[in-house]
């Protein structure tokens, strides 16, 4: 799951794309160094719900009332209003309101339990031959805004348009799925004619089978992002759709100003028996778009007016006023502090850095508390030991670095690390975003790789291109952030996508340029397995053995979501899966 760009900056306090979170039921509290506890994290395993628990009306809120105008005070804009090209978690989750999927995950408001159902869909899918083809039956009453009926054929074309080319920012698993990795070169789209039944079928109106080249057995929850959707084809205006897509949920759009506001009221045409994740209570929600952090935090805080009734999607609270909310007991029954799907990390460039011994000698001598502190502290992030984060199925709280065991760095077994090997004084090019808190970092991250026996050279990046430059196969860096996130509960959108060496390219997410094919074909095999939970194991036993094998970057942070909301507000829970706050059971008290 990316990151946006406004979150690429600020890093820990980041939202996003690239792409899940702590989910009720019984947790373990989360520890820093310093004992701090943080976010309440357990670790789920996201299961596939009933065909009962796909059936609508979605269970009653507590206490929910019908009526008046939910708000929303955003730190950025929407970029992409367009299901098929959302790749962020913030216009995922505003998209929770107008767009539906073949499958969604269904969150209980009072207990946090999540799992996947069937959205349009009757259920999470089956698939007859191991994973390779699987098919999905519609449900009954399903309408776009304009009253017209949704069909298969409807599904058909949404995941047909996918492979057009204004289609640059949503997920691909599916197309990649069905055509191969270079499927914007076996099809061109919906003006090239209708894919073939031997691609997608749809033998009459209720029923879509899509036939992928290989199995993949957690299909049901690729089906759930945003872009798995219905689209009417005589209403798609193509590029222009990103500015006013038609609505299949309980809200329609009624104005849009790009990077001012958003303004969506009821959808008539949508059926709540066919939807066992939403509800409608407020008629209306009104965005306002790119309002600053530090504003804001005190317009949720002071509740004045509107500002009573508002949230923010995905921002986290200002930094500087945490501890003022966190001191307060006015703000306990409406704080948020979960888990996200991201874990940050310092990547380690193998084509530059080859010997295993310097990558084990960095690993060993990162400061990882003290950049922690620079980030935020244990509210915006715990320190990591891995690579996955603690909301994804099979997470365990390993270490095999010794991350957080020695959190604040050993420079001298480093030392003795680049001794032993013959390469003190190696030199190392540190790259960072050029902004005052990555300045820092990297000063800090400078001094420990020092003091350890390194030569290190910082080169500063222009924040807006820093993806686009150390994702560049020949960087000229040595050792750089990133960050990723689950695009959804599963190690195996995590470290295929980062540890995969057969993906190494320009724009690429190996960011590592890690390339051992024994572990790829280990992702092969785990890819496989049908038992989800048997898979979730797998993974991390993988990730773990990756990074003790052949250490091909540094864990650092696992991510949180920590902000407040307004006072007015109920039914205000956390989506789990895309780290932000869930808005399909938001009413006015």
């Amino acid at each position: 799951m990316r990151l946006r760009k406004a979150a690429l900056v600020p890093a820990l306090v980041a939202v996003s794309a690239l792409s899940l979170t702590a989910c009720g039921g019984g947790g373990t509290k989360s520890t820093d160094a310093g004992g701090n506890k943080g976010a309440t994290s357990t670790v789920a395993d996201f299961g596939i719900g009933l065909p009962a628990d796909s059936v609508g009306p979605a269970k009653d809120v507590p206490g929910a009332k019908q009526g008046g105008t939910a708000h929303g005070i955003e730190a950025a804009g929407f970029d992409y209003l367009d299901p098929s090209q959302q790749y962020v978690n913030e216009y995922q989750a505003v998209g929770m309101l107008y767009s539906r999927q073949l499958t969604n995950y269904k969150t209980d408001p009072v207990t946090g339990k999540t799992i996947l159902v069937g959205d349009l869909a009757t259920d999470t899918g089956k698939t007859t031959d191991g994973g390779k083809t699987w098919t999905w039956t519609l449900k009954d009453n399903l309408k776009f805004e304009d009253g017209t009926p949704i069909t298969s054929k409807d599904v058909k074309y949404a995941v047909e348009r996918l492979y057009a080319d204004y289609q640059t920012q949503g997920p691909t698993y599916f197309p990649i799925w069905l055509s191969g990795a270079d499927y914007k070169k076996v099809y061109k789209g919906p003006d090239a004619g209708d894919l073939p039944d031997t691609v997608i079928s749809t033998p009459d109106d209720k029923t879509v089978t899509f036939h992928f080249t290989d199995a993949h057995t957690d299909a049901s929850y690729a089906a759930a992002m945003p872009n798995i959707t219905a689209i009417e084809k005589s209403m798609d205006t193509k590029d222009k759709y990103n500015s006013h897509p038609v609505s299949i949920g309980p809200y329609k759009i009624k104005d849009y100003q790009p990077d001012k506001s958003l303004t969506l009221v009821r959808n008539e045409n949508w059926d709540p028996k066919s939807d066992p994740i939403r509800h409608q209570y407020v008629d209306s929600w009104v965005f306002e778009l790119n309002v600053q952090v530090p504003q804001m935090t005190q317009r949720l805080m002071g509740g004045a007016g509107d500002d009573k009734n508002a949230l923010s999607l995905t921002a986290n609270a200002d930094a500087a006023q945490i501890k003022t909310i966190q001191a307060d007991p006015q703000y306990t029954s409406r704080t948020i502090s979960q888990f996200q799907p991201y874990v940050d990390t310092f990547d380690i460039n193998n084509t530059r850095v080859k010997d295993v011994n310097v990558r084990k000698a960095l690993a060993k001598a990162f400061p990882a508390a003290q950049v922690q502190r620079l980030l935020g502290g244990s509210t915006t992030g715990d320190i990591a030991g891995n690579l996955v984060s603690p909301t994804v199925s099979g997470w365990q709280n390993t270490d095999p670095l010794g991350i957080k065991a020695n959190p604040n760095g050993d420079p001298v077994a480093a030392k003795k690390i680049l001794t032993d090997s013959n390469n003190v004084g190696y030199h190392i090019v540190l790259a960072y975003s050029n902004t005052t808190r990555w300045q820092n970092i990297s000063a800090a991250v400078q001094d420990a790789l020092t003091q350890a026996g390194f030569t290190v050279e910082r080169k500063e990046i222009d924040p807006t291109s820093y993806y686009t430059q150390i994702g560049k196969v020949d960087n000229g860096f040595d050792l750089y952030r990133t960050g990723w996130g689950a695009d959804w509960p599963a190690g195996s959108t995590v470290i295929p996508p980062t540890l995969d060496g057969r993906l190494i390219a320009d724009g690429a997410t190996d960011y590592s340029h890690y390339n051992n094919p024994a572990m790829n074909a280990e992702m092969d095999r785990i890819s496989k397995i049908e038992d989800q939970k048997a898979a979730a194991a797998e993974w991390m036993k993988l990730a773990d053995k990756i990074l003790a094998t052949d250490v091909p970057k540094i864990p650092a942070a696992y991510d949180k979501f920590f902000n407040i909301y307004g006072a007015g507000l109920g039914g205000v829970a956390y989506n789990a899966v895309l780290g932000c706050i869930d808005v399909s059971s938001v009413f006015i008290k």
